[in-house]
């Protein structure tokens, strides 16, 4: 591997900055991502699967359910959820732990058990990690066993949650004077984390990455606003981080940005419009390290938005995809963003024009969030799929250029989308990385 973990360094997460927000002005979250409106069951349980406090009582042989739950609930003064007469006879309810003693006196009673939480045993695989053909990576190797990507990556957001899914190196806090203060509130740093790089372990969920170290840099305070000024904070630290090993190069290899702010390229790095931004940004790209940023999520064009316009970074639209594989037959599941999406097409609420260097995964996607999973939607989701793609890549070929990074994810992708759902005429490559393989293995060529 090429280096072990330093001792300290941000990981970028950065989400849709409110416009107008110059130097000066609050920044906050614009067109924030949106979480699905009828995300499945197994996303709602996260909330309701608490079994504190609740209790299955089993009936003997023979005891008539209905009418003995009635009695239990009336002479303990408690609710009954469910009663059960097929597998076993009983009923289900939440209960003090005087109902409890009350109940397991009674002769119909042959026992009271202690509810419990239960989880899926297996790792879930996003739809998103399957139609960038995550699995068939040999660079990723998502196989179940923990075989971690050796890179890093920025998150420049609100944070990263402590999640067991995540190795999470460290970062830096721009938001406040805490610089340590890395938590993730309001969730959108910490989803955006577990798209580039969730740990394949075999539970909980895998990213484009995994295992790949995160930095959290949190340019936005808890509630997902930020200032300028912490923007380009945390890309002055990003700048600022070298390699342990080789102080001559960058320690991040990727920085991920989905904040976004009213602007545009002057086509001079910030030096004509006096875009400090830009001027950021470009130094940063020029020391080695490739940036991703999100087209942003006004269904419009993506020059009016920055980073998101600057020729240095890999801007990313969104895709709407259902099922994981091409050949748009996974129909409208998912809802958000105010309608259901054709499979393989291109998201409604996405930016789009010449700005826009590839397309990937964007709406309803799955993901680690404080505390569980969570479906969110937005540009914000398609370009952590690249970030940790850019992050594979160099981890195969620590050599390559911020530019030749873009080429190479350009020249890899696939054009097997709903192309004419595209607004304009610039057809952006989906992002496609089965062919990122281990080095002495050729992954750049068209296909």
């Amino acid at each position: 591997m090429r280096r072990r973990v330093a001792t300290f360094v941000a990981a970028a997460l950065l989400l849709s900055i409110a416009g107008p927000a110059f130097a000066g002005h609050p920044a906050s979250i614009a067109s924030p991502e949106r979480t699905a409106a009828t995300a499945p069951a197994a996303a709602r349980a996260a909330t309701t699967a608490d079994p504190t406090g609740r209790w299955i009582v089993v009936y003997k042989n023979g005891t008539n359910v209905a009418a003995t739950s009635a009695r239990l609930a009336k002479a303990g003064r408690f609710t009954v959820d469910r009663t059960f007469k097929s597998a076993f006879r009983g009923l289900t309810a939440k209960l003090t732990p005087r109902q409890v003693r009350s109940v397991r006196k009674d002769p119909a009673v042959a026992s009271v058990v202690r509810d419990e939480k239960i989880e899926l045993a297996a790792q879930l695989i996003p739809t998103g990690i399957d139609r960038i053909s995550g699995r068939l990576s040999d660079a990723a190797n998502i196989d179940g066993v923990d075989e971690r990507v050796d890179a890093d990556v920025a998150i420049v957001d609100t944070g990263i949650a402590s999640v067991a899914d995540l190795n999470v190196a460290g970062g830096y806090n721009c938001s406040t004077t805490n610089r340590s203060l890395l938590r993730d509130v309001q969730g959108h740093g910490t989803h955006v984390a577990g798209t580039v790089g969730a740990i394949d372990n075999g539970s909980g969920v895998v990213g484009v990455a995994p295992g790949v170290r995160l930095w959290a840099v949190k340019i936005l305070d808890d509630s997902g606003s930020g200032l300028l000024s912490w923007y380009v904070c945390g890309l002055d630290w990003i700048a600022a981080q070298r390699d342990p090993l080789d102080p001559t190069r960058p320690m991040i290899e990727s920085v991920n940005m989905s904040v976004t702010k009213w602007g545009q390229d002057d086509h001079d790095c910030g030096n004509t419009n006096d875009d400090i931004l830009h001027q950021a940004i470009c130094r940063v790209v020029a020391g080695g390290i490739t940036v991703v940023a999100a087209a942003a999520n006004d269904s419009g064009s993506a020059a009016a938005r920055v980073p998101a316009a600057y020729n240095e970074v890999i801007t990313v639209s969104a895709l709407a995809d259902s099922d994981g594989k091409p050949g748009a037959l996974g129909g409208p599941r998912c809802f958000s963003w105010g309608s259901y999406d054709d499979d393989d097409s291109f998201a409604n609420f996405s930016n789009f024009g010449s700005d826009v260097d590839i397309i990937a995964p964007g709406k309803c996607i799955w993901s680690t969030v404080p505390g569980g999973y969570q479906y969110m939607s937005g540009t914000s989701m398609a370009a952590p799929h690249v970030s940790g793609a850019a992050a594979l890549l160099k981890a195969m070929r620590p050599n390559l250029t911020p530019a030749d990074v873009k080429q190479a994810l350009q020249d890899l992708g696939t054009l097997d989308w709903k192309i004419t759902s595209d607004p304009d005429p610039y057809h952006e490559k989906l992002l496609n990385v089965s062919r990122i393989a281990p080095r002495g293995v050729s992954v750049i060529g068209t296909k």
